[in-house]
């Protein structure tokens, strides 16, 4: 990590600010050489956390206005010295302070390579970094929320409870075999068990808690389902408050599957809606009607809508049956008109069901409460630990697989050795987890999946 790295960290295009990041030993000496302060003072006998106004210059020539943001080591984001230019934003002055730069001494920062670096300098755990991107990328207040609780160290908190737990276990086992001679209180088998059990209880919560985290932070993939004209379109706007799809009274008008992304409470929704399904004879509108059936077995959530003013026919019938295991939700539009639809049919096919108004707007609070509790995200703890990505679960099994060896061992009469070997292999996959023992390779391939500038 010797060398002096930059990069652009605002996103490029028209905006009212662009930063340029400069970190490394060199960062402050090479913001001296293109930029002067208005005070005539140099970066390099400023303090730390202070700012100066002045130009950008590159062979003389004046740039841009900006402010230089000093941070020193150790306490800046990357444990370096960094300097930080902001300039107007604009894809052209940008890149040619970054150029300016790059031209005094710095060279291009890798992807992911400023948060990289504050792993290494031991500001943050792998975990702590990995939800960097995950507050970068949020889609939702719940997802960003919880991915800000991450930064702050509340998964690599749990982790290390449980890791300190199986220490001290591995540790008394360590003792007690290696120095008989001394008087170290032998181990007992009860408290043993209690300990390792009480570990894998916890892991298995992070588990159990990780696929309710994955729909909050990525989405659902869901499916908005029914016949022509009973307000399927209606409903597509009506959540994602725009027209993206072509409402009319002509049946068979949406002919092809539109996809928006919306938030419904605190989950996010891949929505997609399809064509009217119904037997038809149109070529077009068949092939749009086949790829929507085809659709709903490999979506994460269904919405079928329902006409109320309107009895159910075979169409309706099919479709439901169609639906099978897969969770769905039946919005019966058009509320405020006389219902005549069997409702109670309806609900003995699907998991939840909901009445609504999308012409009107009405109904929004029990469709989010639905589907809330259909994906479990009701019940999600914004502030708790939550596993990110699979890199973490599958350290997760990895440990909880070690520690149930660890019980079965002690539960057959094995020697207390091999206890030891199952609490050494679980401890080191949490270190994996969290970054304090990990290949080169794991490390490199989690910042590989960062933007540049972070």
């Amino acid at each position: 990590m010797d060398k002096t790295i930059a990069a652009v960290s605002t996103p490029l295009g028209s905006g009212g600010i662009g930063v340029i990041r400069i970190s490394g030993e060199s960062a402050v000496a090479v913001a001296d050489k293109i930029f002067k302060g208005v005070s005539g003072k140099k970066l390099r006998t400023m303090k730390g956390y202070s700012a100066a106004f002045g130009k950008i210059y590159d062979n003389g020539e004046p740039i841009d206005e900006a402010v230089a943001t000093v941070f020193l080591a150790p306490h800046s984001y990357t444990g370096e010295d960094v300097v930080e230019l902001s300039c107007h934003g604009g894809v052209y002055i940008t890149n040619r302070v970054l150029r300016a730069v790059l031209n005094n001494g710095a060279v291009p920062a890798e992807a992911g390579e400023f948060t990289k670096r504050a792993f290494l300098n031991g500001k943050i755990d792998l975990t702590e970094s990995e939800a960097v991107m995950d507050i970068i990328s949020a889609k939702g207040r719940a997802a960003a929320r919880s991915a800000l609780n991450i930064k702050d160290g509340r998964l690599r908190k749990e982790i290390d409870e449980v890791k300190d737990l199986l220490v001290d276990s591995a540790a008394h086992l360590s003792a007690w075999a290696d120095y008989p001679e001394e008087d170290i209180p032998e181990v007992s088998e009860s408290h043993l068990l209690e300990s390792t059990n009480q570990a894998i209880v916890r892991l298995e919560k992070l588990l159990k808690g990780y696929d309710v985290g994955k729909v909050v932070k990525e989405g659902v993939d869901t499916l908005i389902i029914g016949k022509p004209n009973v307000g399927k379109s209606t409903l597509m706007n009506f959540l994602s408050g725009c027209e993206k799809s072509i409402v009319t009274d002509i049946p068979g008008t949406t002919r092809d599957i539109i996809q928006e992304t919306v938030v419904v409470g605190s989950v996010i929704l891949l929505l997609s809606d399809t064509a009217g399904l119904r037997d038809t004879d149109n070529p077009i509108e068949k092939i749009g009607v086949e790829r929507a059936k085809n659709r709903v077995q490999s979506c994460g959530l269904v919405l079928a809508v329902f006409d109320a003013s309107r009895p159910l026919d075979e169409n309706d019938y099919d479709m439901l049956e169609l639906l099978g295991d897969v969770p769905s939700v039946a919005v019966i539009n058009k509320s405020d008109l006389q219902s005549v639809i069997d409702v109670d049919y309806i609900g003995s096919k699907v998991n939840k069901t909901v009445l609504v108004s999308a012409a009107k707007g009405e109904g929004l609070e029990e469709l989010t409460q639905a589907v809330e509790e259909l994906t479990g995200t009701a019940e999600f703890d914004e502030n708790s630990a939550v596993l990110s990505n699979e890199r973490q679960r599958e350290c997760v099994v990895s440990a909880l697989g070690s520690l149930k060896d660890g019980v079965e061992a002690i539960e057959t009469g094995m020697t207390l050795d091999a206890v030891t070997v199952s609490l050494e292999e679980a401890i080191q996959s949490l270190l994996e987890l969290t970054g304090e023992r990990t290949s080169e390779v794991v490390v490199h391939s989690v910042f590989s999946k960062f933007c540049v500038g972070k």
